[in-house]
């Protein structure tokens, strides 16, 4: 009969939980890496999203039963087919994209997002507030608002409020569509089933909630300080440069480019072409300074998402 010892039996164990162990000690190396000072701006980014989605849902959607899209639009549907409680929805129905959050971010996301979802259920079962306006329109417009405004904030503290994001994300890494045209196919469906299954009237005040609350959302993440990339061919480049970045403050990247055809004809040679990342605020005074240096430089713009490092402008709640 063959015996092993209890040293044996701890190291094969040991060693069916090494890529486990390994994954967590990395997610808390991670975690060190994070300053205490970003840990408090997110967190109270994340507690202001929790407000205001608290806000938008007590005071404006549900006295009147309205419905929205993502998870909170299916939780509501199901309150109002059902009448159960709202709050045991909205985390009963999130687990599984939180669960999908950990494995296609992070622990980190996971947890926090959990967290966040669980503080605003407790929100909507013990926070008390007046019901502001009886005017659908009104209720729509606004209770859109306050919620995309609390999902914005969220999203910038490094969480989400809706689990829709996570598998919108998940699906664009597997299809060839995009995260915004796959949260769109998923709110059509759930207007479509409250058109249904409650009806035509609810579904539209619905689409209208969804519009505010994603035009929020955008607004909060990009805002009127959105990035813009700048492209500029001249052949005075090199003073353009030091403008941008003496004057502006800003960083440029510099390509060789080669001269094509333009107003002027077809010209030959190489020339500098002047990149570089600023916002929509300072638009104006780039391009004003630009024309004081050359009448005749070429601009291109372009709006980007976001960005990280170089000499930019760091943006409310970056």
């Amino acid at each position: 009969m063959q015996h092993t010892s209890p040293s044996h039996l701890y190291t094969s164990h040991a060693a069916g939980r090494g890529p486990l162990r390994r994954f967590f000690f990395h997610q808390l190396r991670l975690l060190r890496h994070i300053s205490p000072k970003q840990v408090i701006k997110d967190n109270l980014l994340i507690l202001m999203g929790i407000s205001c989605a608290a806000v938008g849902l007590r005071g404006f959607l549900l006295p009147s039963h309205f419905l929205d899209g993502g998870v909170t639009g299916i939780s509501l549907l199901v309150r109002t087919l059902t009448g159960w409680d709202l709050s045991i929805l909205l985390v009963a129905i999130n687990i599984p994209f939180i669960v999908l959050g950990f494995r296609q971010i992070s622990l980190g996301f996971a947890l926090r997002t959990l967290a966040a979802i669980i503080v605003l259920a407790l929100s909507l079962s013990f926070l008390e507030l007046p019901v502001f306006t009886r005017d659908k329109l009104l209720i729509a417009v606004f209770g859109g608002f306050f919620l995309g405004a609390g999902i914005g904030l969220s999203i910038r503290g490094g969480c989400v409020l809706d689990g829709t994001e996570i598998l919108a994300l998940y699906l664009s890494r597997k299809t060839g569509f995009t995260v915004g045209d796959i949260i769109m196919a998923i709110n059509v469906t759930i207007f479509a089933v409250s058109a249904l299954l409650v009806n035509v009237e609810t579904a539209l005040y619905a689409m209208l909630t969804y519009f505010s609350a994603s035009r929020t959302i955008e607004f909060i993440l990009t805002g009127l300080e959105e990035y813009t990339a700048i492209t500029i061919v001249s052949e005075k480049s090199d003073s353009i440069r030091r403008m941008i970045v003496n004057e502006m403050g800003r960083g440029v990247t510099m390509f060789k480019g080669q001269r094509g055809f333009g107003k002027r004809g077809e010209r030959n040679g190489d020339i500098d072409i002047v990149y570089t990342v600023i916002t929509r605020l300072e638009i104006t005074r780039l391009k004003n300074e630009v024309e004081k240096i050359d009448e005749q430089a070429f601009i291109v713009q372009h709006s980007i998402q976001d960005t990280k490092g170089g000499m930019i402008k760091k943006r409310a709640f970056h």
